[in-house]
């Protein structure tokens, strides 16, 4: 296999990932926005910091046992936080 076929391969798969990760966090907004509906029903706040804490916890734990920067983790997983946290506030108007 030359180098050039390897790359192939390689950006192939990476292709894959990228396309399941796209398809995961859609679902993941996809369920955070009837969490953000249910919350405007029933008036509870959009923002939960002691979850947010405990999945902050639990996520840079997992990024540990995956060989992955549990800094660039959490980073990651602020990131989606503060963009549920808008949906929530935006289901609230």
């Amino acid at each position: 296999m030359t180098p050039l076929d390897e790359l192939k391969q390689y950006r192939k798969s990476i292709d894959n990932l990228d396309d399941a990760l796209i398809r995961i966090v859609a679902e993941r907004f996809r369920i955070t926005k009837a969490v953000g509906v249910l919350k405007a029903n029933n008036d509870l706040p959009p923002a939960d910091p002691a979850r947010e804490s405990q999945q902050v916890e639990r996520l840079r734990a997992l990024a540990l046992d995956a060989d992955l920067d549990p800094d660039f983790a959490e980073k990651l997983l602020n990131f989606i936080i503060k963009e549920v946290i808008r949906h929530h506030e935006q289901a609230r108007s």
